[in-house]
């Protein structure tokens, strides 16, 4: 570096330290990182193996009754965001627990939730009047500022995935949480009302309105599990995806959640998709089967109830040994509503 060089950058070095005390920054020091010519994402893949984690959680279970804990939960967070409580950028999970004849306390908050259940019976969640008996492979929603609770009148352990926008929720400093008075609220509609009254391709006639947030908010994997297995037999299976098909709302045809998608895929035995990689980063629990998925050149192979991580724009590919289903959800629908989303096939 000659010397008029050298001059000049003292004298820029000398200009951005007298700024600096006004709270200003030169944008073309840092506009390369703030607006990327791709994603540069955080968020890295994970893989938690069910068989390892739940070990710890039933450990859990001995130390802090539900009641204590208010939610009984391990959060699985991602190793890019430690301390954060964060599975991805915007979202959050973790695996709650609740014994037989516990009871996880009513409240609301402004954060959407999904309960995915993993393993057993005779737990409920109720949602606004309503009560759901879990089963595995049930997709539960709590809907933001609803009143909800859980409860168990089974005889075996209940675990399930809770997920989160906690922070996305967070980010935009919207977030707000109140307890019901009464531990568990008063159930006031039988069970099967909502999915009776807008699960059935059928509306009642003085319905208004087209919320962004799905009336439905139990989606029993029974009736998922046998849309996939009628799919399949009409035709050959998505290069990048299977057998793929979305939770909506279903007086919309919208996501079911206005900041969370969620996913049900079936990946027939010797399928090996075509990568693909995506703007969301997508969480997925693997229902039935086992197979391995390639994340930027990377092997994680899995089983049922291994849940693993997908970041943003990673080159992504499944292999299903045997017929495999997956759940997922990311944050898709709030990107697809900014116009940001982007997928590409290979």
């Amino acid at each position: 570096m000659n010397a008029d060089a050298a001059a000049i950058e003292q004298q820029r070095a000398d200009y951005y330290r007298r700024i600096s005390s006004k709270h200003l920054t030169p944008l073309w020091e840092v506009l390369h990182s703030i607006v990327p010519r791709q994603p540069a994402p955080k968020c890295v893949p994970v893989l938690w193996r069910y068989q390892e984690v739940r070990g710890p959680l039933m450990e859990a279970g001995e130390l802090i009754s539900a009641e204590e804990a208010i939610r009984r939960v391990l959060i699985l967070e991602n190793p890019a965001f430690r301390g954060e409580s964060r599975v991805t950028n915007t979202l959050y999970a973790g695996l709650q627990l609740l014994k037989p004849a516990e009871v996880a306390p009513a409240h609301r908050h402004t954060q959407s939730a999904l309960r995915f259940v993993l393993e057993g019976t005779g737990a409920f969640t109720s949602v606004e009047g309503e009560r759901h008996f879990m089963s595995m492979g049930d997709l539960v929603l709590t809907p933001a500022w609803t009143w909800h609770d859980h409860g168990s009148e089974g005889h075996e352990p209940t675990i399930w995935l809770d997920g989160l926008d906690i922070p996305l929720v967070q980010m935009l400093d919207a977030g707000f949480a109140e307890n019901m008075p009464a531990q568990q609220q008063v159930v006031t509609r039988p069970a099967g009302d909502a999915m009776a009254r807008y699960g059935a391709n059928l509306l009642p006639v003085d319905y208004q309105g087209a919320s962004l947030t799905s009336p439905v908010f139990a989606y029993p994997y029974q009736r998922t599990r046998e849309a996939l297995r009628a799919m399949s037999r009409g035709g050959k299976p998505h290069p990048n995806h299977g057998y793929k098909m979305r939770y909506i709302n279903p007086t919309t045809g919208g996501y079911a959640l206005p900041t969370m998608a969620a996913f049900m895929q079936l990946l027939p035995a010797s399928f090996i998709s075509k990568p693909y990689r995506s703007t969301d980063a997508t969480v997925f629990v693997v229902v039935e089967g086992s197979g391995r998925s390639t994340v930027s050149g990377t092997s994680y192979q899995w089983g049922s109830r291994d849940i693993f991580v997908v970041p943003s724009w990673h080159r992504c590919q499944h292999e299903a040994f045997d017929d495999a289903v997956l759940f997922s959800f990311s944050d898709r629908v709030v990107q697809e509503r900014l116009g940001l989303w982007r997928e590409v096939p290979e």
